[in-house]
């Protein structure tokens, strides 16, 4: 079962009426460009282009510029067909009226897509995908403004999920050998980087006496009192 996320500017859901008769999870959001900062993770997007094709292309490639790589599978009806370009940026087109068979179908195959085309390059955890090859960094669709050190030391967490670390450890391979200052360092970059990581400051999670780890379930994420926290 796939989780969809349908921008559409339907109040229904007769986006696809085919879906009603299966088994994927679909939540609508208005088709507007400040509704994407806080939309929900998703395997596939679904962006209705059956009324107003120029805006649903303009959100298509809002999402690209975005950086988003959840495949997009566009809408439309009949008509609306010979306007799609390549330019749009979408994976994949399905007319309104298709049955169920084929809606199944194109989902299954539009979304299985991602795991062969991630590139290696590219860490995903816990709503956190970081690009190591331009040194950039988004939780949940929104960019993060990271200094080096902070994007590192992200990197590294993220790339051993729930693995605990030492602050010697952390120093030793963020930092390097070389590396002459103390473990406070590391406190003041964890600390940094939860507060850029805003509300979802809980992916660095703390363990008491021992060191830090990327916390990948929420409910396994240690509540550590503010006080104690880094």
């Amino acid at each position: 079962m796939a989780q969809l996320l349908i921008l559409t500017s339907v109040a229904n859901n007769d986006v696809l009426p085919a879906l009603a008769l299966l088994s994927h999870s679909a939540k609508l959001i208005p088709a507007q460009a400040d509704q994407l900062i806080n939309a929900p993770d998703s395997d596939l997007i679904l962006v209705d282009a059956r009324s107003n094709l120029a805006a649903a292309k303009s959100l298509c490639q809002i999402l690209r510029t975005m950086g988003s790589s959840t495949p997009l599978l566009l809408v439309v009806t009949e008509g609306g067909l010979a306007a799609v370009s390549p330019d749009w940026g979408v994976d994949d087109v399905i007319l309104d009226t298709a049955g169920p068979a084929e809606v199944d179908a194109r989902i299954r195959l539009t979304a299985g897509r991602l795991a062969h085309t991630v590139p290696s390059n590219t860490i995903r955890a816990a709503g956190v995908v970081i690009d190591e090859a331009s040194y950039s960094a988004k939780v949940h669709g929104k960019p993060l403004d990271l200094t080096y050190k902070e994007f590192e030391l992200l990197r590294f967490l993220a790339a051993h999920p729930s693995r605990v670390f030492t602050r010697e450890q952390l120093l030793s391979e963020v930092w390097g050998y070389d590396y002459f200052g103390g473990t406070r360092t590391v406190d003041v970059h964890v600390r940094r980087l939860r507060a850029k990581l805003g509300d979802q400051e809980s992916l660095i999670g703390t363990v008491r006496n021992v060191g830090y780890r990327f916390t990948v379930h929420e409910e396994n994420d240690e509540r550590v009192p503010n006080s104690v926290r880094a």
